[in-house]
C-alpha cells in the first residue's frame, strides 16, 4: 500500500510540475509559433509557414547595430567584472583584511535590489558628476550588477581551496604574483568561465537598468522594447525568440559548466 500511495505522489507531481512548466512556456512557444506563421481573425493559416521574418531581420541594420552593442556592452562587463571578482574575492579571503563585510556588502547590494533602483541610483550619480549617458555607463551599470555573481562564484572557489597550497608556494620561495599566477589562478579559471558566462546572460538580458544609462545607444532589449511599443508583428516574434534561444543555450552552457564542479566538490 505504501509503494503504491508513493507512486501515486510521484505521478500527482509529475502532472503538477507538467501543468507548471506548459503554463510558463505555453506564451514563448506560441510566439515562436506565430513568428513562422501568420495568424488573423480567420485563425491560423498553416500553409504559410517560412522563417521570411528571421531573414527580414538579418536585413534591419537596427537591430544588427542593437545586438553588436548588446555583445560589446556583454563583454565589457564581463571582463571589468571578471577583474573585479577576482581582486576583491582575494582581498576578503585575506586574514587580514579590513571591512570585509562591508565590501560583501557593497558587491551584493545593487545585485540583491530591484532593478529600477539600481539604474535611477547610477543615473543620480553620472548626472551629478556629470559624466554623459552611452555605452561607457551601460558597460558600468551592468558591471556593478553581474559583479555580485562572479564574485561569488569566485569568492566560493577560493573558499574551498586548501590553504597549504598557498603556504607551500610561499616557503618555496614564490611571490605574491607567482603564486596568484601558478598556483590559485589555475584553480580559479573554472569559477570565472562559468560566471562569465552567467554574467554575460543576465547582461544580454538586463533592461531597466540601461533604460536609465542608455542615452543614445540602443542594446537589443531596448530595441525589442521600442518595437513592442508600436504594436506586435511576425517580426517582434521573431526577435523574441531569437533572443530566447540565445538565452536559453547560454543557460544550458553554464549548466554544463556547474555539473562537473559539483561533481569534483562532492569526491
Amino acid at each position: 500500500m505504501q509503494a503504491r500511495a508513493e507512486r501515486f505522489t510521484d505521478i500527482g507531481l509529475g502532472i503538477l510540475t507538467g501543468a507548471a512548466f506548459l503554463v510558463l512556456y505555453a506564451p514563448v512557444l506560441i510566439g515562436a509559433l506565430f513568428s513562422i506563421v501568420t495568424v488573423d481573425r480567420a485563425g491560423i493559416h498553416w500553409a504559410t509557414a517560412s522563417l521570411g521574418w528571421y531573414g527580414k531581420l538579418l536585413d534591419n541594420q537596427s537591430i544588427l547595430e542593437a545586438l553588436r552593442t548588446t555583445a560589446m556592452v556583454g563583454g565589457g562587463a564581463v571582463g571589468l567584472a571578471a577583474a573585479l571578482a577576482v581582486v576583491l574575492a582575494l582581498y576578503v579571503e585575506w586574514e587580514g583584511a579590513l571591512f570585509r563585510r562591508a565590501v560583501e556588502l557593497i558587491v551584493y547590494l545593487p545585485f540583491l535590489l530591484p532593478p529600477i533602483v539600481t539604474g535611477l541610483s547610477l543615473l543620480i550619480f553620472f548626472a551629478g558628476t556629470g559624466i554623459d549617458r552611452g555605452f561607457v555607463t551601460i558597460i558600468i551599470g551592468h558591471t556593478v550588477f553581474v559583479l555580485a555573481v562572479m564574485f561569488r562564484l569566485v569568492q566560493t572557489r577560493l573558499q574551498s581551496l586548501a590553504r597549504s597550497l598557498v603556504e607551500a608556494s610561499a616557503d618555496l620561495g614564490a611571490s605574491r604574483w607567482q603564486t596568484l599566477r601558478y598556483v590559485l589562478w589555475p584553480q580559479l579559471r573554472s569559477a570565472v568561465a562559468t560566471g562569465a558566462i552567467l554574467a554575460f546572460t543576465l547582461s544580454f538580458d538586463e533592461t531597466l537598468i540601461s533604460v536609465f544609462l542608455a542615452g543614445d545607444a540602443t542594446t537589443l532589449p531596448l530595441r525589442l522594447w521600442a518595437m513592442i511599443r508600436v504594436g506586435f508583428s511576425p517580426e517582434i516574434n521573431a526577435l523574441v525568440t531569437i533572443v530566447l534561444l540565445i538565452s536559453i543555450g547560454l543557460t544550458i552552457a553554464v549548466g554544463a559548466r556547474l555539473k562537473p564542479a559539483e561533481q569534483q566538490d562532492q569526491e
